[in-house]
């Protein structure tokens, strides 16, 4: 009788609905994920790339693309989206191939007061009700524990109740796979266990001493069928598997005289055997995982480490493209919907965790940087390609251009068209020229607060000041910002200026990923300004459009300097001439 022992392997998770339980198993025997538990414990090469994966996943934490624009925002997300959850939940993600939180809300459900980790191979999914939905998920600390008749805590799915606490279930969408997701990884579960039984028979061998193959032999008559099947059985369970490095040959023979003779069959080259076994289970398990190069993780390859710098950069960028950030944006979108339910809208994204550092500068680099007024420092050296630095961090240009667009679109929204049924033009010059003159000349600083319109602490009961972008006009080569801002011909308000934008931040000052356009137009060497427009309202009762104009036209040249009582700050109304260049040598703006 021959008895054969095959390695099991892999087969998609069982996923049934049973008619008696309310919620539905995961894996034959509702305990799938304990299964990719102990092959991450078990296999070095898995467990590697699992670490390796979800730390790059991380990086140096969760961040927000415009946080200086909105600091209340951002400091309710990082409140709520602590980064030792986030950190569980990106290495549950990648090791079981979903995730979980545990959102608390205030006690009338109208806010989210806290957001946590939830271990999701504690909980099964509900039935889906008539429209396919999940409502709800149960937990179990242990279901291999579980018994046919226990009842389990019933939590809501995010979204479906107004219950103080919900789950929010991460998973990635999978061709076959409703109710749970496999892991990335799956194709190369099998030699995840091949790479485990390999390791436990080496390290068996050395501690039992028993060899690969025996024979054991009973000299005192045969048994019967069913006696001989259990001391079979019983000797298997005691010597047999990788865990005690034995097969055997068991021989029952009516006495010593007539013991059968065994040859052994030895397996030439056992070594080599056993290093191509090792060495193709890693490298399968590496290709389950998309690992371009196994250095990215740590793990020694047959290269060496200074010859093969342009295959690392390039293997890096592949796998931050394929593997990292497919992962990133499952779970911004997620949290998204947990910041949507408080009304914070932020730009997020994980801060990159390099392996390397790509482009180093030379000191002649650095020193040619500091003294060029010309180059365009928002533009950094420090990033890979697609990705361009904001603030200390590298951030995917996509989300930069995207970012920048939504705030060009924000500034030029703030403008409105010039009304010149109600106002008259009866000034215009580069905003900062004797601005305080004018408004002594014409003595009317009541300000009031009763026209929509007329909201600036710059306005007076009859004077409206705007400003516009100047000159209306661009070249083939402007910038895309002054093209947009010549476009919309629009005049702003002194306090929709006189602020932090990140709508030209490709140009912003190194270190920053924003800048105040009303000092700095479109930055370095931006040929435009700002040009300051007073307008008088017409038939008011208090100053003729003449005479307005005469009282500004009187104001003695001489006089200017000594009387101007500046209002703008002088950069406002110049451009950046390479004498002019304010944006390179204003140490406020060297971060």
């Amino acid at each position: 009788m021959i008895n054969v022992v095959n390695l099991k392997a892999y087969t998609a998770p069982l996923i049934i609905e049973e008619k008696n339980k309310e919620w539905v198993s995961f894996g034959e025997d509702n305990n799938y994920f304990q299964r990719l538990i102990d092959l991450y414990e078990g296999s070095p090469t898995n467990g590697a790339c699992i670490n390796g994966i979800s730390q790059m996943v991380f990086g140096r934490g969760l961040d927000a693309v415009n946080a200086h624009l909105q600091p209340e925002a951002y400091a309710q997300m990082k409140s709520l989206l602590k980064d030792n959850d986030v950190r569980k939940v990106v290495h549950d993600l990648k090791l079981l191939g979903q995730c979980a939180m545990q959102v608390i809300y205030n006690s009338d459900h109208t806010k989210i007061v806290e957001v946590s980790h939830f271990p999701v191979e504690t909980l099964r999914a509900e039935k889906c009700n008539e429209d396919g939905e999940i409502e709800a998920y149960y937990y179990c600390a242990d279901w291999s524990d579980a018994r046919p008749n226990d009842s389990h805590e019933r939590i809501p799915a995010f979204g479906m109740s107004n219950e103080e606490i919900e789950i929010l279930y991460i998973k990635p969408y999978t061709s076959g796979y409703y109710y749970y997701s496999p892991p990335s990884y799956a194709s190369g579960i099998a030699y995840c266990e091949l790479e485990m039984e390999i390791g436990n028979f080496h390290v068996s061998n050395i501690k039992n001493g028993l060899a690969p193959s025996a024979m054991i032999s009973f000299n005192n008559g045969v048994p019967d069928e069913e006696e001989r099947r259990i001391i079979e059985s019983t000797i298997q369970q005691k010597w047999g598997s990788s865990s005690n490095a034995g097969k055997f040959i068991l021989q029952f023979n009516d006495s010593k005289e007539n013991e059968g003779t065994f040859t052994p069959i030895q397996l030439s080259d056992a070594h080599n055997t056993y290093q191509f076994l090792s060495s193709e289970s890693s490298e399968k398990i590496l290709i389950a995982h998309r690992i371009v190069s196994p250095m990215l993780l740590g793990i020694k390859d047959k290269t060496g480490l200074g010859s093969n710098k342009d295959e690392l950069i390039t293997a890096s960028i592949l796998l931050d493209n394929t593997t990292i950030r497919p992962f990133q944006d499952l779970l911004i979108d997620s949290f998204d919907q947990v910041l949507a339910f408080n009304n914070i809208s932020l730009r997020l994204f994980f801060k990159s965790l390099q392996p390397l550092e790509f482009v180093s500068y030379t000191q002649e680099e650095r020193e040619e940087e500091e003294v060029n007024p010309t180059q365009e420092v928002g533009l950094s050296k420090n990033c890979p390609d697609g990705y361009e630095m904001m603030g200390d961090n590298c951030v995917p240009i996509d989300m930069v251009q995207q970012m920048m667009t939504q705030a060009l679109n924000d500034l030029t929204e703030v403008g409105e068209d010039e009304d010149l049924e109600q106002w008259e033009l009866i000034d215009e010059r580069p905003a900062g020229d004797n601005e305080g003159r004018i408004h002594g000349a014409l003595n009317l600083a009541s300000v009031i607060s009763s026209s929509p319109s007329e909201t600036s602490e710059q306005d007076t009961s009859i004077i409206k000041v705007r400003y516009q972008y100047a000159p209306l006009s661009t070249s083939s080569n402007s910038r895309e910002f002054c093209k947009k801002m010549v476009s919309a011909a629009k005049i702003y308000r002194y306090e929709d200026l006189d602020k932090e934008t990140s709508a030209n931040s490709e140009f912003a000052p190194k270190g920053a990923s924003s800048y105040n356009a009303f000092l700095y137009k479109g930055g370095v060497n931006c040929a435009h300004y700002f040009m300051r427009k007073t307008y008088l309202r017409k038939n008011n009762k208090s100053i003729s459009v003449n005479e307005a104009r005469r009282l500004i036209n009187e104001i003695d040249p001489s006089l200017r300097d000594e009387a101007r009582l500046p209002e703008n700050p002088k950069e406002v109304a110049q451009i950046a001439e390479s004498g002019n260049n304010y944006w390179s040598l204003d140490p406020n703006y060297r971060k």
